[in-house]
């Protein structure tokens, strides 16, 4: 209305010009609408369910388990390695979210029994179902791997990847899922062109992905996976949003084994909120 018509002042002409100045120019307000934006609680609050699903990496280069020096060492005295500690202090966190605490779990990288195959994306309770409950489930399931499979490789994380994308993919047009596959490795991956194309693939999917990496490997690979600075690409094809967070273990974790929850949660889900935001404007899911 014409109420709504604002003068813009430039105080240093008014004082130059005196009573000949009316104004530098008027603004006038058109149109008004109130967006709402919500929150990431708002949407679990609303019913979102979050889906965690672990995958680890069961490949030759994270030593003999019986060796102390091995990332996935069976210490007798019963101290957690690496692995153990990561899906512990990293499930502790997310296990919040997940209403039912029923796990999928996977692993990738091992000759599997009874036919000693290798495989990229075999359950880690070595059973028809790859669900595991709570974190103790993870856990259990996660040694009854480590006592049966043979560690071997290559490192490839696309079947998992493209595993959970299916998963993902069900729902996109229905905002009441979201996934996480969180995914612990030693960090030396084979696959990496395939991996950014897989990534890029879920890009589209309400999937968002954490690397967690353990050992004192050259991460770079990771960070590149990890596009913060500009979305994602492989050749001619660009992912449509930042999917993915690494966060190297060791940097969080004591000599002693022990962890500050705290700053490991911080970082763990440091973008996950902002992910699932996203995707959801990206659909216009209220």
């Amino acid at each position: 209305s014409s109420d709504n018509v604002y003068e813009c002042i430039n105080e240093k002409k008014q004082q130059k010009k005196g009573s000949k100045y009316k104004n530098s120019g008027t603004v006038l307000l058109n149109s008004i609408s109130i967006e709402t934006v919500p929150s990431f609680l708002d949407y679990i609050q609303g019913g979102t369910q979050v889906n965690f699903t672990v995958a680890v990496d069961f490949t030759g280069s994270n030593g003999n388990p019986q060796s102390p020096q091995s990332l996935h060492y069976k210490d007798p005295s019963g101290r957690p390695n690496q692995y153990v500690t990561a899906i512990r202090s990293v499930g502790e966190i997310v296990q919040d979210y997940d209403s039912d605490k029923m796990f999928p779990a996977l692993g990738f990288g091992a000759r599997v029994p009874p036919t000693g195959q290798v495989s990229h994306e075999f359950f880690l309770t070595l059973t028809d179902s790859p669900f595991c409950a709570g974190i103790d489930g993870l856990l259990s399931a996660y040694y009854n791997s480590l006592y049966n499979v043979q560690l071997y490789g290559p490192t490839n994380f696309s079947p998992v990847i493209n595993h959970v994308a299916k998963f993902a993919q069900a729902y996109l047009s229905d905002p009441s899922n979201y996934f996480v596959l969180l995914i612990i490795t030693d960090g030396i991956i084979t696959d990496l062109e395939e991996t950014k194309r897989s990534i890029i693939n879920a890009s589209k999917f309400p999937l968002s992905i954490i690397i967690v990496g353990v050992g004192s490997e050259d991460f770079s690979a990771m960070d590149e996976l990890d596009s913060d600075d500009s979305l994602l690409r492989s050749g001619s094809l660009v992912a449509q949003r930042d999917i993915v967070q690494f966060v190297e273990l060791r940097k969080f974790v004591q000599p002693n084994g022990s962890w500050s929850k705290e700053a490991l949660a911080k970082e763990v889900l440091a973008e996950i909120p902002d992910q699932l935001l996203s995707y959801m404007k990206s659909k216009g899911f209220q």
